[in-house]
């Protein structure tokens, strides 16, 4: 679709909601036949007005004339103002549709290729880019039907009425396209530049709020802020740039494109031959009423250009995001058979300079904890992500149930797999609506026990002004770490999910949060399959298996005796764990760390 002009861009989009689409065909038809009747009415009026002005008029051909005259401009009226509201109707629709096309479109996609698209660019394609195609069904349909329309019938008309005035108006034309030519030179060039600029943006003032914590505790806003405001300072350049490029040219479009020039043209010339009797006073004046239109057409048609080509950047991304392959359904889902979890030879990588996971085996049977340990960068949350298919393996296979996981639907994938991260999401809502994500016809009862299991009853009743109907605010942010951690929890143990993955669901818990979510997690994973990254290597101790993840393969595995025994890697970290556990800040400790 690269290869399409912007209009057919938007053309193809629209076909993708097709009872819009019919609304917006008969928009763009009745914005001509509106245009088609004020030309009809205005050569009406100017033998309307002939009749009077020449000599003795008769009654009748007045009357029918002005009949006409009153019949074509009110028709062209009515005409253009339902095609407008149809236009605008459809546009609202059709902006719908299409976020909620992109939404689904996010949904089916693998995560990696969300997180590469990036939150700047997905929020330019869903709110601006959908912004401006909205103004193009709007304003550029109808706008395309009577712009085309009415300076072709115009011509028409004035080539049936007297094709001596016609060539006169046509005198015009050359000066009307080389200015066109000058408005639109390097036009795609300052256009990409423009919406290069305008993108970054986005993508810094996102980066900019959401890390407004880190800004004001590291800085005094001084080296944080300049990022955003280097962006700003690229988008006014490239403004700067494209205002000072087509300058030369909008002069002359003001000067030349306007009616004035071409009514002093056809005034100039259509006086002599009126006084020459080669043209009627009706002929002059239908040439005046509608000879101006052709170059009236173009300033608009000028602007209709602009809305296109900036609908065609935006139609292109949206295109492209459309288009990009979803994650592959299997066309026979299979059922897993229990919760067993195993990696078998497997390979993976985020691009295809590095793999992450070089031949990895695991094995985890149904219903035992297993934790994933070692240096951060080995793979170890990439490992937990492959179960879900927040990726697919580049070899090899990871099997849920006996089942390879791409033979498991995904819907019914993600209901055996509940997934706690360490950094705890929250939709903006209110507690309960949080919690019954993962089951959204959960009664309040279930509700409420699942926030029991996960040690987050009491603090939703006792210390939130609205208990379960409280809202937590974008992210969360209304509520401290831990408690929505334990939201995350209890909606975890809500979804009754057979396998769990916990991403180290205690990194920055304070010592009484963790104790709480400890115990949280010990009743979300009773009779369950767990895999758990830990870094905590003293909760991890009573696991039934714990595997050493090092340069993207299995290290080391065994129990926590075993593995302290063998004297290996995890023996290293486990030492390294015990000296961290008796680092203090006391006197002595400072000087013998000096020392």
């Amino acid at each position: 679709m690269s290869g399409k002009s912007g209009l057919g861009q938007v053309a193809d989009l629209v076909r993708l909601a097709p009872a819009i689409r019919r609304r917006l065909g008969l928009a763009l038809w009745l914005a001509g036949l509106g245009s088609v009747s004020s030309v009809v009415g205005l050569v009406c009026v100017a033998f309307a007005v002939g009749s009077l002005v020449t000599g003795t008029p008769e009654l009748s051909p007045v009357l029918w004339w002005s009949g006409g005259a009153l019949l074509g401009l009110a028709g062209g009226f009515a005409l253009r103002l339902t095609a407008e509201h149809l236009a605008h109707e459809a546009s609202f629709e059709i902006e719908v549709v299409w976020r909620r096309m992109i939404a689904e479109a996010l949904a089916r996609m693998p995560l990696g290729e969300v997180q590469r698209l990036g939150s700047g660019r997905i929020k330019k394609i869903m709110q601006d880019d959908v912004r401006a195609l909205h103004n193009v069904v709007a304003d550029a349909l109808p706008f395309l039907g009577s712009g085309v329309a009415q300076p072709i019938a115009a011509l028409i008309a004035l080539g049936v009425v007297q094709w001596k005035l016609l060539l006169v108006v046509l005198l015009i034309v050359p000066i009307a396209m080389l200015c066109m030519s000058l408005m639109t030179k390097d036009y795609s060039e300052q256009r990409n530049r423009y919406n290069q600029a305008n993108e970054d943006v986005n993508a810094a003032l996102v980066e900019f709020v959401q890390g407004m914590p880190v800004v004001r505790t590291f800085d005094d806003g001084g080296v944080s802020f300049r990022r955003f405001s280097d962006r700003v300072n690229a988008f006014t350049e490239a403004v700067a740039a494209w205002s000072a490029t087509s300058r030369p040219s909008g002069v002359l479009t003001k000067l030349f494109i306007v009616p004035l020039p071409t009514l002093l043209l056809v005034a100039a010339a259509g006086v002599p031959m009126l006084t020459a009797g080669w043209i009627t006073v009706p002929e002059l004046l239908v040439a005046l009423l509608i000879g101006a239109m052709p170059i009236e057409a173009v300033s608009p048609l000028m602007h209709l250009t602009n809305y296109i080509n900036d609908s065609k950047a935006g139609a292109a991304r949206l295109t492209e995001l459309l288009e990009m392959p979803a994650m592959p359904e299997p066309a026979e889902p299979v059922e897993p058979k229990d919760a067993s979890i195993v990696f078998e030879n497997v390979t993976f990588g985020y691009n295809d300079d590095r793999a992450v996971l070089s031949n990895l085996d695991l094995d985890i049977p149904a219903g035992t904890v297993c934790a994933l340990v070692g240096p951060s960068g080995a793979g170890k949350s990439t490992v937990a992500r492959l179960i879900p298919r927040f990726y697919d393996v580049t070899s090899g296979s990871v099997k849920l149930g006996g089942v390879d996981v791409r033979d498991i639907g995904s819907e019914k994938l993600l209901q055996h797999v509940a997934l706690v991260f360490q950094d705890p999401f929250l939709v903006q809502g209110t507690i309960a609506e949080n919690i019954r994500l993962a089951k959204p016809d959960a009664t309040d009862e279930e509700v409420y026990a699942a926030a029991e299991a996960a040690a987050a009853h009491e603090f939703i009743k006792a210390e939130l002004p609205d208990g379960y109907d409280t809202q937590v605010g974008e992210r969360g942010g209304r509520l401290s770490g831990g408690q929505r951690q334990r939201i995350t929890i209890a909606r975890a143990i809500l979804s009754g999910a057979p396998v769990v993955v916990l991403d180290e669901a205690t990194a920055f818990a304070d010592p009484e949060n963790e104790a709480l979510i400890q115990n949280a997690i010990a009743r979300l994973t009773q009779g369950r399959t767990v895999l758990i990254i830990a870094h905590r290597l003293a909760t991890i101790v009573d696991v039934d298996q714990i595997v050493v993840i090092d340069d993207g393969g299995v290290a080391e595995r065994g129990t926590h005796a075993d593995l302290v025994a063998a004297g290996g890697r995890y023996a290293a970290l486990w030492a390294r764990h015990e000296q961290a556990s008796r680092w203090g800040l006391s006197g002595t400790r400072s000087k013998e760390t000096v020392r």
